[in-house]
Parts: C-alpha cells; sequence; structure tokens
C-alpha cells in the first residue's frame, strides 16, 4: 500500500534542521559579538550560559524558521502558478511526482549540520541543495510536459526569483544606506 502523504512530514523536518543548523551558528557569532562589546557580562548576571545559549537558540531559530518558511511559501506559489501557466495536467499527477524531491532537501538538511561552525559552508549546503531540488523538480515536470512549457517554466520560475531576490536587495541596500545617512558621525 503506497501512501499519497508519506512525504508530507519532510518539509517541516527539512525547515527545522535548517533552522536548527542556522540558529547554532548564529548564537555562537552572537555570542562572541556580546563579548566583544562587554555586554555578556551584564547578561550573566540574569542568566547562566547555557539558559543564554538556550534562549539565543530559541530566537534565532525561530527567525530562521519564520524566514525558510516564507522561502517554502514563496517558492511553491511561484512553482504552482507557473505550472498552471506552462502544464496541461488537470489531473495533479505532476505534484504528487515532485513530492519525491524532499528527500533532497531533507539530505542537505542533514548535511547542515555536520558545518555549524562555517557559515560560507552552511550557506553552500543550502544553495546547492535547493539548485538539486530545482533541477530535479524541472526534471520530473518535464516527463508530464512539452518541450516548450518546460523551458516556459524554467524561464519564469528563475525571472520570478531575479525579480524578488533583486527587490529584496534593492531595498536592504535602501535601508542600509538610510541608516548610515542619518548617523551623525557619518558625514
Amino acid at each position: 500500500m503506497k501512501n499519497p502523504y508519506i512525504y508530507g512530514y519532510l518539509p517541516l523536518i527539512t525547515i527545522l534542521l535548517f533552522s536548527l543548523t542556522f540558529g547554532m551558528y548564529a548564537v555562537s557569532e552572537s555570542l562572541q559579538v556580546f563579548h566583544a562589546i562587554g555586554v555578556y557580562s551584564g547578561m550573566r548576571e540574569f542568566l547562566s550560559d547555557f539558559e543564554l545559549r538556550v534562549f539565543l537558540l530559541i530566537v534565532f531559530a525561530g527567525i530562521f524558521f519564520m524566514l525558510f518558511s516564507a522561502l517554502k511559501l514563496v517558492g511553491e506559489t511561484i512553482h504552482e502558478l507557473g505550472m498552471l501557466f506552462f502544464s496541461k495536467d488537470n489531473d495533479g499527477a505532476t505534484v504528487h511526482q515532485a513530492r519525491g524531491g524532499y528527500i533532497i532537501l531533507l539530505v542537505g538538511a542533514i548535511c547542515s549540520a555536520f558545518a555549524i561552525q562555517f557559515i560560507y559552508v552552511l550557506v553552500g549546503i543550502f544553495v546547492l541543495t535547493v539548485f538539486i531540488y530545482f533541477i530535479y523538480l524541472i526534471y520530473k515536470m518535464s516527463q508530464f510536459m512539452s518541450m516548450g512549457g518546460t523551458i516556459g517554466l524554467l524561464v519564469f520560475e528563475l525571472f520570478m526569483w531575479t525579480i524578488l531576490l533583486s527587490l529584496i536587495i534593492y531595498v536592504v541596500l535602501k535601508l542600509y544606506n538610510g541608516i548610515l545617512a542619518s548617523l551623525p558621525f557619518a558625514h
């Protein structure tokens, strides 16, 4: 008996693992910053070292959980919108075919647990995992679509992600420049 919902829990576990690994890295980095600016000893008056680490892990893992959940939501929306435009599948068979790719994301999340101390390796594993999943997804979708539909889906998804990421980078840079311009010592 094959259950169509067998892979349903994998995105949650993947998001939790990536959130924990990025959160653990953020905890170690924030503790070094707290030591450097002299806040750590004041924080230790209220919390033990273990309690402080757990508190920071919960905060950072929660932030990364929200970030990765939002990325998943946006990614699925972009993908399904692309499928609406370029797929001729009326039964939803392509949606079920792509769920096997969740294992790729889970393996990447597990691999990230071995790179907690290195941010470039963490980000590299995340980007490589998403890229491999994207290639797998396009390959699986191409079995149910024409060549033109597959190319259209690929171009649509890349175009949408490029626009979204460009807008986010633009807003962050504008905000950063605005904050720097408002500082009195920056003139």
